[in-house]
């Protein structure tokens, strides 16, 4: 790859999140989306016209995914289920509270790359046969 794979959010419309991933080869990587440190689906990935290493990507969110408060989705390249992968982005939906309440929104967040870092951190020791 060229350069870094970079995820930039388009629009949230009628449940449907939109962004584009570029910096990718001809084949997009395997990406997923994760709520409080489960996967919940992959996006579907559409190759953009005369744009090489560019693509659309759409996702459902699910409604049993929303609920009272701040809810932090991060898309994710690679791992599956109890590894880990690289968050290249995030969105945050808000429900049920103001908008003043953006700083729960980014608590969430830390929240969710923390948890992320711990297992991968986790998971190192454990292939490496470090103590921590």
């Amino acid at each position: 790859m060229s350069e870094q794979l970079q995820v930039t959010q388009s629009r949230i419309r009628a449940g449907i999140w939109e962004g584009v991933l570029s910096g990718s080869g001809p084949q997009p990587p395997g990406l997923e989306v994760s709520l409080a440190g489960q996967a919940i689906g992959a996006p579907e990935v559409t190759a953009l016209p005369g744009q090489p290493g560019s693509y659309a990507l759409r996702f459902a969110i699910p409604a049993t995914a929303l609920s009272e408060g701040a809810q932090t989705f991060l898309i994710l390249q690679g791992g599956s289920g109890a590894e880990p992968g690289t968050a290249l982005a995030h969105f945050t939906i808000l429900t049920g509270i103001d908008s003043a309440a953006d700083l729960r929104a980014e608590l969430d967040l830390l929240r969710a790359e923390l948890d992320l870092l711990k297992r991968a951190f986790r998971r190192h020791c454990l292939e490496t046969g470090a103590t921590g």
